[in-house]
């Protein structure tokens, strides 16, 4: 993983900013600690571990973040290892939100989104899923290469 001081792309260390500043808006965060680059494509996604000291008891001290042309979300990180099973959490959890809202079901039990829930933005959500399923998590080398 690479710091996010030593990442070199623009479009890559705006996402790590994003990242930073969307955990250090949560009520449950004291400050951000550090942020790492696990997997970016400039303009479409980063995937970074943000270190941060809780403002509560029993708040991870590291989490996943998922950041760029999607909206922003956190994963527990001992639940997803890797950066391409945090991916997978996070478009499992979108998907769910999708499903709800597609079906005009309740939103309380999902991952929250920063987005009228409206089936205009569930299905330019969806679209994007697809796309990180099939172009990002289900490459058949194995691997993608990270922009940084």
């Amino acid at each position: 993983m690479i710091p996010a001081s030593q990442i070199k792309d623009p479009e890559v260390r705006e996402f790590a900013a994003e990242a930073e500043s969307f955990v250090a808006s949560q009520s449950w965060c004291k400050k951000v600690a550090g942020v790492r680059l696990a997997w970016a494509a400039a303009g479409v996604l980063g995937v970074f571990q943000v270190d941060l000291v809780p403002a509560e008891p029993g708040v991870d001290p590291t989490l996943w973040v998922v950041v760029g042309d999607i909206p922003p979300a956190y994963l527990v990180l001992d639940e997803t290892p890797t950066w391409r099973e945090a991916l997978q959490g996070y478009v499992a959890e979108m998907s769910r939100w999708v499903h709800a809202v597609r079906h005009g079901l309740p939103l309380d039990d999902v991952i929250p989104v920063a987005a009228v829930p409206s089936l205009e933005h569930a299905e330019m959500l969806a679209g994007r899923l697809a796309l990180i399923e099939t172009e990002i998590i289900d490459v058949t080398n194995g691997e993608v290469e990270s922009d940084a």
